[in-house]
């Protein structure tokens, strides 16, 4: 009876320990995987508006393991990218259309591609100012603007002109030939098709120096004054006859000091190795004036020799109401080097204490031998 007793309970604990080795809910059929729902796949595109053409892609969708991302631009491995759920990738691209394909792989192992239009726009520069640094001839450009990848320069004296590339924070140089009224247009290029440009109208001048005869409007005839009261301006002829005929000539109107007088820095230095005498036309309107002298001094000599208050010549008028021409011999200053240059011209008249007011004219001042 014992004996039978055990095997009947051994045989319990068999098919208790059979019917218990394996987790209650779990088994061997795993085909419920293929039937798992995956979907909803999509994207978000989030396009810098700063010009870079850098494009932040998100990949998104239910039941995913991965993605790769085919950038519809690129070659090789720099063509797309594998991005796991949550994650995103960052491609640069040029201004475009383009087509971009999301390749979605899930749990099962099963793949789903879908594909997206991708338009990249540039968009204008902003903010565009241009630097012009000009001495003479020459014109040297810079610009700055919000958003853009480089510059074009037209400088305005070539027909069919091709534009000069600039770059950003750089600085271009351009040499007119001749003087005049150009109109410089600077061109902001964001990198794709937009742009923004600036037209600033310039005048190219000649370079001021002798011979100075007041007729070309492209040269600045710089004379500032010392001395309380007077005057230099451009003025018209006040008898185009005899010697002169010219259009424009120098009015000179005294100070109140005798000292009063002009000064003319030189873009031209005055050269003595090209010539030691300068000559000028004169004309006085006044015959009380005939007597009083013209004075002419040069200064800022190149080099520093001779000093100032050295090369100083006065010459007296002989006439009043016709054009004279005076001559300033400086190869009878023997102080002044041969070879001697002067960066500035100075003219004083009746270095008197009298004659405030006084009016005279010049022109063609030129220098020979």
């Amino acid at each position: 009876m014992k004996k039978l007793t055990f095997i009947y309970g051994f045989a319990f604990l068999l098919i208790v320990a059979t019917s218990c080795s394996l987790q209650d809910g779990i088994d061997s059929d795993v085909s419920f995987i293929k039937s798992i729902a995956s979907g909803n796949l999509a994207k978000i595109f989030d396009i810098t508006n700063d010009n870079s053409g850098k494009v932040k892609i998100t990949p998104t969708g239910d039941g995913i393991t991965s993605y790769v991302v085919n950038y519809g631009h690129g070659t090789g491995t720099g063509a797309s990218a594998t991005v796991l759920p949550g994650l995103s990738t960052t491609h640069v691209y040029p201004e475009g259309d383009y087509t971009v394909s999301i390749v979605a792989s899930d749990i099962s192992g099963q793949q789903t591609t879908v594909t997206y239009p991708l338009k990249v726009t540039y968009r204008a520069p902003e903010n565009l100012t241009v630097t012009l640094t000009q001495t003479a001839h020459n014109l040297k450009v810079k610009a700055k603007a919000d958003y853009t990848a480089s510059y074009l320069v037209y400088f305005g004296d070539v027909t069919s002109e091709v534009g000069t590339p600039l770059a950003s924070g750089a600085e271009i140089s351009h040499d007119y030939a001749t003087s005049g009224n150009y109109n410089l247009k600077v061109v902001a290029l964001s990198g794709g098709a937009a742009k923004t440009e600036k037209i600033t109208a310039i005048v190219v001048t000649d370079p001021f120096g002798l011979p100075i005869d007041f007729e070309n409007a492209f040269v600045s005839y710089f004379f500032g004054t010392f001395g309380d009261g007077q005057l230099f301006v451009t003025a018209a002829n006040p008898s185009a006859t005899g010697l002169n005929t010219s259009a424009k000539v120098g009015k000179f109107t005294r100070g109140n000091q005798g000292w009063s007088g002009t000064y003319s820095p030189l873009n031209n230095p005055i050269d003595f190795a090209t010539g030691k005498k300068i000559k000028v036309l004169v004309y006085n309107p006044d015959p009380a004036l005939v007597g009083k002298k013209l004075n002419i001094e040069l200064e800022a000599a190149v080099g520093g020799s001779p000093s100032n208050g050295v090369a100083v010549l006065k010459v007296a008028f002989t006439k009043s109401g016709a054009w004279e021409e005076l001559v300033f011999d400086f190869s009878t200053i023997s102080a002044i080097p041969a070879t001697a240059k002067f960066a500035q011209l100075v003219l004083r008249f009746n270095d008197a204490s009298d004659g405030a007011g006084a009016v005279i004219y010049v022109d063609n001042f030129r220098l020979t031998n």
